[in-house]
C-alpha cells in the first residue's frame, strides 16, 4: 500500500515518489515500508518545513547498500525541485524501531541538506516513534501502527524532560550558540514544542506549539516566541548571520524560564 497524494504539494510527491523508488530498487526485499514523519505528517508543514521520512528495514545494512543508497541519494539531490535538497531521514532496522531502544542504536541518516548517510541516533527517538504511530504516512509498505508499538505518554514526556533538561543545562552554562540567529529561533521553537508535550503527552508542529505558547505561557515570552516564528521564512539565510545580542539574552532567559517552569511544577496533566 501506498499514498498516492501524501501532501498538498505536488512537486514534493513526486520527490517523494521518486526517494521511494529509489530506495526499493536499491534494497529489494531488504525494504519494510517507507513512511512520511514529521510536521508533513503533523499536518502543519509549510514552504519552509524540511522532509522527515524513515524508511524500515529487514536488518542493519551492509557497507555496499549504504554506498548504494547514497549514490541514490545524489542523484535526487540533483532534482529540480527544491524539496530535493530538504530531505531528511534514516535507515531504521525493524528490531530497533518496533519499540523503545534505550540504547539510542544509531541508524544510517541524511540530514537535511546532506547527500551522505553517516551513522546518527537522531530519528532514534521516542518522539519520532509517537509521531510514527500516531500519525505516519505510508510512502510504501503497510500501516505504521503494524509495525510499530505505541509510545505511552509517560514515556515522550521522559524523554522530552530529559532533552530540555540536557540541552538547557549546556546552554546555560555556555549561552555561544544562541548568538547564531538560527540557533537562537531554533531553540525558541524547539523549547515550545518541549512544553507542549510535557503539558498534554502528545507531539504536535512547531505552529501549533507556538499557538499554544503564546496563549499557555507567561506574556512576557509572547514577543520573543512571535519573533522566533517570523524568522522561518529566512531559514537558510539565518544559519549565516549572528543573532541579534537582545534576542539571545531574551533566549537564554526563556530557556531558563521552560527548565524552572519544568522544575515547579506539582503534578503533570493526567491522560
Amino acid at each position: 500500500m501506498h499514498a498516492v497524494s501524501p501532501t498538498v504539494a505536488p512537486d514534493l510527491n513526486a520527490v517523494l515518489a521518486a526517494l521511494t523508488a529509489g530506495i526499493r530498487a536499491t534494497l529489494g526485499e531488504v525494504l519494510l515500508a517507507v513512511y512520511l514523519q514529521g510536521s508533513w505528517a503533523l499536518g502543519d508543514a509549510d514552504a519552509y518545513s524540511d522532509v522527515d521520512w524513515l524508511a524500515v528495514v529487514a536488518r542493519p545494512l551492509s557497507a555496499g547498500e549504504i554506498a548504494a543508497l547514497e549514490d541514490l541519494h545524489r542523484r535526487l539531490y540533483a532534482l529540480p525541485s527544491p524539496w530535493a535538497q530538504h530531505l531528511e531521514g534514516s535507515y531504521a532496522p525493524l528490531d530497533s524501531i518496533r519499540a523503545d531502544d534505550p540504547a539510542r542504536t544509531p541508524w544510517p541518516y541524511l540530514d537535511n541538506g546532506s547527500q551522505e548517510l553517516v551513522p546518527s541516533d537522531h530519528d532514534n527517538t521516542r518522539v519520532v516513534r509517537w509521531t510514527l504511530y500516531e500519525c505516519g504516512v505510508a510512502l510504501w509498505g503497510p500501516a505504521p501502527r503494524t509495525l510499530i508499538a505505541p509510545v505511552p505518554a509517560d514515556a515522550l514526556r521522559a524523554e522530552v524532560l530529559a532533552t530540555m533538561a540536557s540541552w538547557g543545562r549546556d546552554l546555560l552554562a555556555d549561552p555561544a550558540p544562541l548568538d547564531n540567529r538560527w540557533y537562537q529561533a531554533f531553540a525558541v521553537l524547539w523549547y515550545c514544542r518541549a512544553l507542549h508535550t510535557l503539558e498534554t503527552g502528545r507531539v504536535t508542529s512547531k505552529r501549533a506549539a507556538v499557538e499554544w505558547a503564546m496563549e499557555a505561557l507567561e506574556a512576557p515570552w509572547a514577543g520573543l516566541i512571535a519573533r522566533a516564528w517570523a524568522k522561518r521564512p529566512n531559514t537558510w539565510a539565518n544559519v549565516h548571520l549572528a543573532a541579534d545580542p537582545d534576542e539571545a539574552a531574551e533566549t537564554h532567559a526563556f530557556i531558563g524560564y521552560a527548565v524552572e517552569r519544568v522544575r515547579q511544577a506539582d503534578r503533570r496533566p493526567e491522560e
